[in-house]
């Protein structure tokens, strides 16, 4: 009985390593997308912490601009995460989805960043931002 109740325990202990070493990386899933409706709505997220989907305006040099719209993210995957855009936004605009953290600001659950700033600033993984870019329709 103690055999068994041993290798029980170093399975399930082998299975929790093996998940914690293969989470799921950060990451933003969304397409091109129709935000006449004053939205725009990423597929999937992935976040390492809660945080914040957070729309930048964008063009072909691919750096973030103004802010035009966010939504509060929780840890781990989020799955049709909708911002409500702040200005309007055309069709033909590219907008890049940026997941961005909770940290360094003076409130928990606000958002406080603004382009530059610490607070609640950008994501990084090796360097990279998490992001995706998606067109306006």
């Amino acid at each position: 009985m103690r055999t068994i109740l041993l290798s029980t325990s170093l399975f399930f202990a082998a299975n929790v390593v093996f998940a914690a070493g293969h989470a799921m990386a950060p990451s933003v899933t969304a397409a091109d997308q129709d935000v006449s409706g004053g939205t725009v709505t990423a597929e999937t997220i992935v976040a390492p912490a809660n945080g914040w989907l957070v729309v930048h305006r964008t063009d072909a040099s691919m750096a973030p601009g103004p802010v035009v719209g966010y939504a509060p993210l929780r840890e781990g995957e989020n799955v049709d995460v909708t911002a409500i855009l702040q200005e309007a936004v055309a069709a033909g605009d590219m907008l890049m989805l940026m997941i961005h953290g909770e940290d360094g600001g003076m409130m928990t659950g606000g958002f406080e960043y603004t382009l530059g700033a610490t607070e609640d600033g950008p994501i990084r993984v090796d360097g990279n931002l998490v992001m995706t870019t998606i067109t306006a329709q």
